[in-house]
């Protein structure tokens, strides 16, 4: 018996190989479905089952593919109607994989659908959970992101304390927890940074599956301080649920190379949006007018889904030379399948081809020192999340989350020359290139973001006394 844990940091996802006697498993793939296919191949196994925990909203899951090219069975637990072939399984039931079993337990409450599957051994001795979002590694699924239900979240919270106490702490202390995300998932709140665990530890340190925890405290606990799901959450969950384009069309799509003049034709011909994958510090200097700046090296994906409100926006890619395929795959991981073409030679090209750059005014943290201490009333924005504002800012400073910058655009002040400083300098950027295009010229972005400017002689404050 082989499982492996298949985990890209970029989402905090898990997915899962097992494999025994030559046949295999995948659960909750990522949408590029080679290399598990390449995985089987080399093992000369059979891909048999894509095990599929949830309709998933965080990203869109690689199910219809796989199973399109291995002839493997879709399988998804109880009450779930897929839009496509697949198979619902019972509660309890066990499906044969070589010499192992695999049970899967009905877990409600993250959505209704949500089910845990249970590995028992070549001996039947129960082995290891993929639990999906019912259980994390220090948390448990966010119970408001379930498809089209007229449940309420407290309602959902109240399956999954059931599901719980029910089918997964009964599981003897030795189980293996293999979670469906880790740390920096929205799925979740307060995930650990490891991946794998036993099921015993969990037991102590999950504040979630405490003993002694009545079902009230239990739905309070996992309800407070949840912030709203990012928007594209519910289209990808509807992409998972209903079907989606084939990856193979969405790539051959996206990876149409332009040279400079038809790259600016098929931005004003389709309306499209200019995404700018390459390096904040390098962004600045010069881009595209009215290009975005979400830089691939950095928590790409979620913040596309987070900003980019349509789905369906035509994108038109500038990247660094021979990074196009992997643009092109992690927007597609997200449900943004419409790419239509990326920027031959890259930025360069542009150049170039003496076409109109612009750029955004970037200093360092002692520069920004000295504007801060002779001109105390600037204006500053912090684009951080308020967690981390109320743990420490400066004073007089602003917060307004890049999260939410779509939704706060009219309490940024034009007539003003605007200091934006994330944690580090990713988001900033990103925050200025919006701004930018809608029309914000003066603005200023500090580079090194607050982790800089925390090590200058500015004032910083804390309020965390709000979060206790």
């Amino acid at each position: 018996m082989i499982v492996e844990q298949l985990y890209t940091g970029c989402l905090a996802h898990g997915a899962y190989y097992i494999e025994s006697n030559g046949e295999a498993a995948i659960i909750d793939p990522l949408r590029e479905v080679t290399p598990y296919i390449e995985m089987a191949e080399k093992r000369g196994a059979k891909i048999k089952y894509v095990l599929e925990t949830h309709f998933h909203a965080d990203f869109v899951s690689g199910h219809i593919d796989l199973a399109k090219r291995t002839g493997a069975k879709i399988v998804y637990g109880p009450t779930a109607q897929p839009n496509f072939e697949a198979y619902v399984a019972k509660d309890n039931e066990e499906l044969p994989l070589g010499n192992v079993k695999i049970r899967v337990l009905h877990t409600p409450g993250h959505t209704m659908e949500s089910s845990t599957f249970l590995l028992l051994d070549e001996n039947g001795k129960e082995y290891a959970i993929f639990t999906g979002d019912t259980l994390f590694l220090g948390d448990v699924g966010r119970p408001d992101l379930a498809v089209k239900t007229d449940l309420t979240k407290e309602q959902l919270a109240s399956y999954l304390y059931d599901s719980l106490r029910n089918k997964i702490m009964t599981l003897p202390d030795d189980v293996i927890v293999y979670p469906g995300h880790g740390a920096g998932s929205a799925c979740g709140k307060n995930m650990m940074k490891e991946t794998v665990d036993t099921l015993g530890n969990q037991k102590i340190i999950n504040y979630a599956l405490r003993k002694d925890m009545t079902r009230e405290e239990f739905i309070e606990a996992v309800l407070e301080g949840q912030t709203p799901p990012p928007a594209y959450f519910p289209k990808n969950a509807m992409m998972n649920k209903l079907g989606y384009d084939s990856i193979d069309e969405v790539m051959r799509r996206g990876l149409q190379a332009l040279d400079p003049e038809a790259f600016e034709m098929a931005a004003n011909e389709y309306n499209a949006l200019v995404l700018d994958t390459r390096d904040p510090n390098v962004f600045v200097k010069a881009f595209i007018p009215n290009s975005i700046n979400i830089a691939i090296d950095g928590n790409f994906a979620p913040w596309v889904g987070a900003l980019i409100p349509d789905i369906k926006q035509p994108i038109l890619i500038v990247a660094d030379p021979g990074r196009e395929e992997e643009v092109v795959t992690r927007l597609a991981r997200v449900g943004y399948d419409y790419a239509i073409g990326y920027l031959k030679g890259g930025f360069e090209a542009w150049k170039n081809a003496g076409k109109q750059i612009d750029v955004i005014h970037s200093i360092s943290a002692d520069v920004f020192e000295r504007h801060y201490l002779e001109h105390k009333d600037i204006e500053v924005v912090d684009v951080r999340r308020p967690s981390e504002y109320a743990a420490s800012h400066i004073e007089g400073a602003e917060n307004l989350p890049l999260d939410y910058i779509n939704e706060n655009m009219s309490k940024f002040k034009k007539d003003k020359t605007i200091y934006l400083h994330c944690a580090g300098g990713y988001r900033s950027v990103i925050a200025a290139s919006i701004l930018k295009a809608r029309g914000y010229d003066n603005l200023v972005n500090i580079e090194g973001g607050f982790s800089a400017i925390s090590k200058t002689s500015i004032k910083t404050t804390s309020e965390l006394n709000k979060y206790a």
